[in-house]
Parts: structure tokens; C-alpha cells; sequence
């Protein structure tokens, strides 16, 4: 297939596995990423795309575009291939713990439906035709195996709760986990904290149970109603996004801050990035396109390594 050099949107096995559609910047106008402050919202796919046409330079800029889609199917098949190498991913940096964990993504054709990973079965050895297809009332439409009750809990009320939402993610990871039992939320301290200032929540309702029941899901998402990403009290995080590629970076993204800000609060008395500065920054690299982009490097690098995802 032929391929401009230096395209990092798909690697070549992606592209001849998995073709998608013509690469026209095509930037969510509704995402988690950018939350209502005040009385203002602002201009997203003008700011998103200033933002990221600020931190490149040189090069062709049309190449830092999210991709378009002719049919259904195309986008259906890109979100399933995004989905299965995002939990490979997550399994890569040991967010595995048991059958813990899951990443879900909106169908494109049926949004009340969703496609998440199977119960029991490994981050590492995830597939596309592994992949379940769940309705609202929790019932497999699409696959064999059984889904993770805990999942379709939560992870359907927010995605009811959040039509902005297209993708989210939730793991048992160690540093959020340590992070939750704190019950605090993330200090802006580093650059990359600065991606969730003033864009998370705490959730201490429910902190520590299993959650099974539909209500309790329900209750946790009303405590979600915006931002990027939460916080579950003696539980561990959940984040958010327009697409697989964000809400999967973001996690990650929010895993490492919380290791950051434990390793400073174990040191000494961090010191605090000033609010406009933090606001800067947040707006310069926490918006959707910031969150697709900074997953392209480790897209490239599972699909290149794991080309059997696609199978």
C-alpha cells in the first residue's frame, strides 16, 4: 500500500490489516477533555489544533490528523483494532491484576451499545476477534465469552451518563491504586499533572466495594458528570475520552502522576505549579487531539511487536 514517509498514523501492518479512511483532520467537537468552566467553552477544534500545531515544528502538519472514515464498518473495525492494542498496552505496563480491569468503546452504528474486553481472558493476548459487543441491559451481542459484570456496571452508566464519551478506561494498577487510598485528588506539580488540573474528581462513595450493583454503577457516574478522568477512593482511576487512543494515554498518563506525586510526598512538600501556568499547560496538552496524538507512539510500537491483535 502505498504510504508517504515518515506516516505514523498507521504502521504498515496496521494499514494492510486494517485500512481506514482518508486521513482528513477530523477533531471531536464533544469531548471530556474539554469541560465547561465557568460560563465559557471554548472553540475546541481551533484549540486543539492550535495547540498541537504549536508543539510541532517543521514537517508536513496535515500529517497530525485524526482519521475520517467512509463507512461504518471502517470506523468500527479501527475502534476494535485500537481497543484490543490498548489493552495490550495496558498488560505491557503491568495493569494487569487477575481478570481486573477493562477498556470499552461505543459502537459507532448502535452508541447504546459497547465493545469491551472479555472476562478472564489476559490484557497480553488480546485480539480483535476476541473483543465482546455488549448491550445496555449487560447482554453479550457479539462473542462467546462472558463480560465482567463490574465493567458493564460502570462502564454502561457512564457511558449513559456521558453521551461526550466514546471511550473509557479503568485498571487496578498499583501506583492508583496506592494514589485512591488517599482519597485526594492529583496536585499540579509536574508538567503532566497539569493535564488533569481542574479535569478530575474524587469519588469516595462506594470506595473499596466491588461494585455489581446497577444502582451503585449509576451513583458513581452521576459523580463523573465532567472532566477527563476520576479518581475512585481505595479503588483506583478511570479516565475518559473522544477515543480508544485518549482515554487509554490519559490512564497511563495519570498512573505515572500518581507514582510522581507519591514519590514526592514520600521526599518532602512538593511545590505547586501556579494556576495559570497549570491552566496553560493543561489546555496546551490535555485536550482530545493531545490525548490521540501522544498514544501514536505506542500504537506504532504493539502493532509492529503484536501484529496478531489483528487477528
Amino acid at each position: 500500500m502505498e504510504r508517504s514517509r515518515g506516516s505514523w498514523n498507521d504502521c504498515d501492518i496496521c494499514e494492510a490489516r486494517a485500512p481506514i479512511g482518508g486521513r482528513t483532520t477530523r477533531v471531536p467537537t464533544t469531548s471530556s477533555a474539554w469541560v465547561e468552566r465557568g460560563s465559557n467553552l471554548a472553540n475546541v477544534t481551533t484549540n486543539a489544533e492550535s495547540a498541537l500545531a504549536n508543539a510541532a515544528q517543521g514537517g508536513n502538519a496535515n500529517l497530525l490528523a485524526m482519521p475520517s472514515f467512509n463507512t461504518v464498518e471502517e470506523e468500527r473495525a479501527y475502534r476494535k483494532s485500537r481497543l484490543a492494542g490498548a489493552l495490550r498496552i495496558f498488560g505491557r505496563m503491568g495493569f494487569g491484576e487477575g481478570v481486573a480491569g477493562h477498556i470499552t468503546v461505543r459502537d459507532p452504528e448502535k452508541p447504546d451499545h459497547f465493545w469491551v474486553n472479555p472476562f478472564g481472558l489476559s490484557f497480553r493476548h488480546m485480539r480483535v476477534s476476541d473483543l465482546l459487543l455488549v448491550n445496555h441491559h449487560g447482554e453479550v451481542v457479539v462473542g462467546e465469552l462472558p463480560v465482567n459484570r463490574a465493567a458493564f456496571v460502570i462502564h454502561s452508566a457512564i457511558h449513559a451518563a456521558r453521551p461526550d464519551v466514546i471511550a473509557a478506561a479503568h485498571a487496578h494498577s498499583v501506583h492508583g491504586k496506592a494514589f485512591s487510598s488517599l482519597g485526594i485528588p492529583l496536585d499540579p506539580i509536574t508538567q503532566d499533572a497539569c493535564i488533569f488540573y481542574e479535569d478530575h474528581v474524587v469519588i469516595s462513595e462506594q470506595g473499596g466495594a466491588v461494585v455489581f450493583d446497577v444502582d451503585a454503577g449509576k451513583e458513581l457516574a452521576s459523580m463523573f458528570p465532567t472532566g477527563k478522568a476520576a479518581i475512585h477512593q481505595n479503588h483506583g482511576l478511570f479516565t475518559v475520552g473522544s477515543t480508544v487512543e485518549e482515554a487509554a494515554f490519559w490512564f497511563l498518563s495519570m498512573d505515572r502522576s500518581c507514582q510522581a506525586q507519591l514519590l514526592a510526598m514520600a521526599a518532602g512538600t512538593p511545590k505547586h505549579i501556579k494556576h495559570e501556568y497549570a491552566a496553560y499547560t493543561r489546555d496546551q496538552t490535555g485536550h482530545s487531539l493531545a490525548g490521540w496524538f501522544q498514544f501514536q507512539p505506542l500504537w506504532q510500537e504493539i502493532c509492529r511487536t503484536d501484529p496478531e491483535l489483528f487477528d
